[in-house]
């Protein structure tokens, strides 16, 4: 998987605005996106209460958003291919502004549903293009700590969206949370608006609207494309599933403030951070397989971790060590599902995340009924030890002899 020179979009990009003002704008973008992901999972009670309906079922809040990000991930793909990536990146930005205003000032929880599937649809538009742009820019002996960077971006809207989503439904209630996550990406809109300017994506050259099913099909002649996207639909099943969940949990123990239950969801990102600004460095003690290895195990080992009785504080750093294992194993993955098809960049990453989402689309709806039906250990327990095994076969097969093959 030679690096080679740099391909037509890092030229032409890289001539017009610094690279490093690219990839700043596109953390920014990732930052504000990543709000959209989880903030809404310690407010789930409050919806309930206010809308008079089962947490279960407000829950699925998550599967609304995962499942339609999924969906369109590929036809996202292929449009940032062939129209332009931070075209239309900044675009998605709008269209996550118009829908954040739509469930903040929600009346019903159809809306709110609605502005979710919404914030879905779009959402697909920025993180996992920001990472075909990375990879467009970065040379592959780089990627590594480049993508882990963009991770790092993600990882603290996470550390910060979930807390302050907490604290403002303690405050002012869970519409405050919607009007934040729309103040903040309306920032990052203008920015991205204001930056990108002059900017010739020449991705738009190289990929036609009608050659996308081809494109497509390159990609899964890769023999490793099923191990990268079966791997993250897996991760997303059993981790993510558990996240929407997490608020009702702590208050059967107790613990029913929502800030406490953003705290303890913060723990994943800390570990996320963790792994971003350490990631150079493991890379080179540990190696990619020893990355995957790792990974697995530490989030798997965490994960069977939450059967225990354990207060929220002590929850909270478990949580450190599954974001750190989870992103370990995960940023490895991206890496290599970047270089899957090097000249349908923009479609490979979004059917890696397409796959990732679909699992945090079913991962609500699977530990739903596992949870009130076979009880909380019997849900993680097995899965957690799935994790494990997720983090084992990748290091047994993704290996950068077979990319180079490929």
């Amino acid at each position: 998987m030679d690096a080679g020179p740099p391909d037509q979009s890092q030229s032409a990009t890289a001539g017009r605005i610094p690279v490093s003002r690219v990839l700043g704008l596109s953390m920014a973008a990732v930052f504000a996106t990543t709000l959209f992901v989880r903030a809404v999972d310690p407010v789930i009670p409050r919806i309930a209460d206010d809308f008079a309906m089962d947490p279960h079922t407000v829950a699925l809040l998550a599967t609304a958003f995962s499942l339609p990000y999924a969906i369109t991930q590929p036809v996202l793909g292929g449009l940032a291919d062939a129209w332009g990536k931070t075209r239309l990146m900044t675009w998605a930005l709008v269209a996550l502004v118009v829908s954040a205003a739509i469930g903040a000032v929600a009346q019903n929880f159809t809306v709110l549903l609605v502005s979710r599937v919404v914030s879905g649809i779009v959402a697909g538009g920025v993180f996992p293009i920001s990472v075909a742009i990375a990879a467009d820019l970065v040379t592959v002996e780089k990627r590594q700590v480049a993508v882990g960077r963009m991770l790092g971006a993600a990882m603290i809207g996470n550390v910060l969206g979930s807390p302050a989503a907490g604290m403002a439904a303690d405050l002012i209630g869970w519409r405050g949370v919607f009007a934040g996550m729309g103040v903040l990406t309306a920032i990052a809109t203008v920015a991205a608006i204001v930056g990108f300017r002059g900017l010739k994506d020449s991705s738009a050259a190289r990929i036609s609207l009608r050659s996308l099913p081809s494109a497509y099909g390159r990609i899964f002649q890769n023999p490793l494309a099923k191990i990268c996207y079966g791997a993250v639909l897996t991760e997303a099943i059993c981790l993510f599933g558990l996240m929407p969940y997490l608020a009702g949990l702590l208050a059967e123990r107790g613990e029913t403030s929502a800030a406490i239950a953003g705290l303890v969801l913060a723990g994943f990102g800390v570990g996320g951070i963790f792994y971003a600004s350490s990631v150079a460095l493991l890379l080179g003690r540990l190696g990619e397989r020893g990355l995957m290895l790792g990974g697995g195990t530490l989030m798997g080992c965490a994960l069977m971790l939450v059967a225990l009785p354990l207060p929220w504080w002590l929850l909270g750093l478990d949580f450190i060590f599954m974001g750190l294992g989870f992103y370990a194993l995960h940023g490895v993955i991206q890496i290599y599902a970047s270089e899957l098809a090097p000249t349908a960049r923009g479609s490979a990453m979004a059917m890696h995340s397409a796959a990732f989402f679909f699992g945090n689309a079913l991962g609500p709806v699977a530990y739903g009924w596992m949870l009130p039906t076979v009880g909380l250990a019997a849900t993680v327990l097995p899965a957690g030890a799935i994790l494990i095994g997720v983090g084992i076969v990748c290091a047994r097969w993704l290996r950068r002899e077979q990319a180079d093959d490929a």
